[in-house]
């Protein structure tokens, strides 16, 4: 057989293995667990008390479609609101203060902790004011959630819920991101996917593997105790990827976590253009990889092999009369688009995009180089205004 041939071959084999081995990473279906054991549970204890924390830094664009649905939850129990304003310039703090007195709902309190102390990123800062404001109220849970993250009124219920029948320290759902555009449509549901690829949910869920370990930062319902036990924020203080981090240190105390998809759960910030969702995964996608050269270069030779190989090898074997080639590299992006139809189904989106998965995924390579390219320029992870040139946290080594 050609070299190209070997290639394809090769790719096909791992696309077998990531089909079976990979805890099915491509399904969808892990969704919040069962809730019926909790109603009979809060029903004779009385609901847990929450406290839900917003870290907030220039979100004036998206507090009105986000805040009111957190202060409109229908929570049986005692819930509130810390939205702690980090550094915003464009009024976060006085519109999320007057959304509160507009919508009513559950209490709204507004914090501005001040500049970061040096050795932390912006959101662990935030959070660090918002957890240690809401410890003195003693909840039982706290609810950790982005300010673009909108929520259905019953959403924190239903976490709850999951979480007491389950006895769950920690119950994280990735919230389904905003898809209209046509660089959207093309990104955003392969993000999750190779989120998924990553970290399979099926293995965070129900195995115990420190290497197999996330949480989707947009929503992330955390016990108080787990908390104290895990020493967060202050053992992931300097984290970049801090959802992971987050996962990672409340596992190694002994934490039961659960990571799924959304159901009740938008995200409604809006990614336009090539360039926002660029920057979107430039941020941490080097950082993801501990900053190593090496595990770079593997990063890069994987994805080439994984998803380049396939079409590349179809159209030459095709052109050139290879008929090896031709037939592994087919089967290859068959399976690969096969795989990427469930996440086009949650996205609601056409499935004549799954053969342009290999696209998407050449995009992404660029952006990891783009991401260390950066780091090694000494500029960094940058969000929103501040720049961490080399992000180092424990959770992440």
């Amino acid at each position: 057989m050609s070299t190209l041939a070997w290639f394809a071959l090769a790719s096909l084999l791992v696309w077998v293995w990531l089909l079976l081995g990979q805890g099915f990473f491509w399904r969808t279906d892990q969704r919040l667990p069962p809730v019926s054991v909790a109603r009979a549970r809060v029903a004779a204890e009385g609901w847990p008390r929450v406290v839900v924390v917003v870290p907030a830094r220039n979100e004036a664009g998206v507090l009105p479609v986000s805040l009111p649905s957190l202060l409109a939850q229908e929570y049986p129990g005692v819930a509130e609101v810390i939205l702690v304003d980090d550094g915003s310039t464009d009024g976060t703090g006085a519109l999320a203060a007057g959304l509160a007195a507009r919508c009513g709902g559950l209490p709204l309190t507004v914090v501005s902790p001040g500049e970061p102390e040096p050795g932390w990123t912006g959101k662990l800062w935030a959070l660090r004011h918002g957890m240690a404001l809401a410890r003195a109220r003693e909840p039982e849970f706290l609810l950790l959630t982005d300010a673009d993250i909108a929520h259905e009124p019953d959403s924190l219920r239903l976490l709850v819920s999951a979480a007491v029948a389950n006895e769950l320290d920690l119950v994280s759902q990735m919230a389904r991101l905003r898809v209209t555009t046509g660089w959207e449509r093309l990104v955003v549901p392969a993000f999750v996917y190779f989120f998924a690829q990553l970290y399979p949910f099926r293995w965070i869920n129900r195995v115990r593997r420190p290497w197999a370990t996330a949480a989707a930062g947009g929503c992330v319902l955390l016990r108080t105790e787990a908390a104290v036990a895990a020493g967060v924020p202050e053992s992931i203080r300097q984290a970049v990827i801090d959802d992971v981090s987050l996962a990672r240190a409340v596992r190694r105390s002994g934490g039961r976590i659960w990571l799924g998809l959304a159901e009740r759960i938008d995200s409604v910030r809006p990614y336009p253009g090539l360039g926002e969702l660029w920057r979107m995964v430039a941020r941490c996608a080097y950082a993801q990889l501990r900053h190593s050269p090496v595990l770079l270069l593997g990063t890069v030779a994987g994805l080439v092999l994984v998803y380049l190989v396939p079409p590349v090898a179809l159209a030459g074997g095709l052109a050139g009369g290879d008929a090896a080639a031709a037939w592994a590299g087919g089967a290859a992006w068959a399976v690969m688009a096969g795989t990427y139809v469930p996440m086009l189904r949650y996205y609601r989106q056409s499935l004549w995009l799954a053969p342009s998965l290999p696209f998407t995924a050449f995009l992404y390579l660029l952006m990891t180089l783009d991401s260390a390219v950066r780091h090694h320029r000494g500029v960094g992870a940058a969000w929103k205004g501040r720049t961490y040139a080399r992000p180092e946290a424990a959770g992440e080594r």
